[in-house]
């Protein structure tokens, strides 16, 4: 069901902590020396930054929005919904904002921004259905785009990973359809057997 003419679906999320150490990527292991030799992953000792990565997802665009913060809570996420309040396009008459019911998203600071923002409904997913939310499987696109495969040593550099990711994404998104498949992945056919076909 589309939303209303004039309005949108902001899907809001927080992916996080996110730490300064290395992330595991698609390198391929080289069986030549040694058939057995298992996969590794160079160890992080000692305390890294780290932080959270606030998002806005608009799921019948495709379009994201990111922002850095050193930590959760109401302060910081009032901040962010000044951001996506920005980042939305003045002529839309509605937002429909699709979030957790995590206790930061709703305390009186949040009220008072909805009060004074009357286009901007917040819509609470239900406890234990995160996959109602479509930012949670664009996280996971995020992830691979700005972290998979590279080392990190400072929350500055993750910060500037996640932004250029969150620009690349937008120069070539595609809108996301709840429980549809992904377009890269043909439909398999039915059945254990099946006989190849002829060309």
């Amino acid at each position: 069901m589309a939303p209303p003419a004039g309005s949108c679906v902001i899907c809001l999320d927080e992916m996080g902590p996110v730490s300064a150490k290395s992330y595991a990527g698609r390198a391929l292991v080289h069986t030549k020396t040694r058939p057995a030799e298992r996969a590794k992953q160079e160890i992080d000792y000692g305390r890294c930054a780290k932080g959270y990565i606030f998002g806005a997802f608009c799921p019948a665009t495709g379009e994201a929005f990111t922002h850095p913060y050193p930590r959760r809570g109401s302060a910081h996420w009032v901040d962010f919904l000044n951001h996506v309040e920005s980042w939305i396009p003045s002529t839309t008459k509605r937002v429909y904002a699709i979030l957790d019911n995590l206790s930061s998203h709703r305390t009186t600071d949040v009220l008072l921004f909805v009060l004074a923002h009357p286009r901007w409904e917040m819509v609470f997913q239900p406890k234990y259905a995160a996959y109602l939310n479509l930012i949670e499987p664009w996280w996971k696109i995020l992830r691979s785009l700005a972290l998979a495969g590279r080392r990190f040593d400072t929350w500055d550099e993750i910060t500037e990973a996640i932004h250029r990711s969150t620009v690349y994404w937008n120069a070539h998104r595609h809108p996301f359809v709840w429980g549809k498949r992904r377009r890269h992945r043909p439909r398999r056919s039915p059945g254990i057997a099946l006989l190849p076909r002829a060309a």
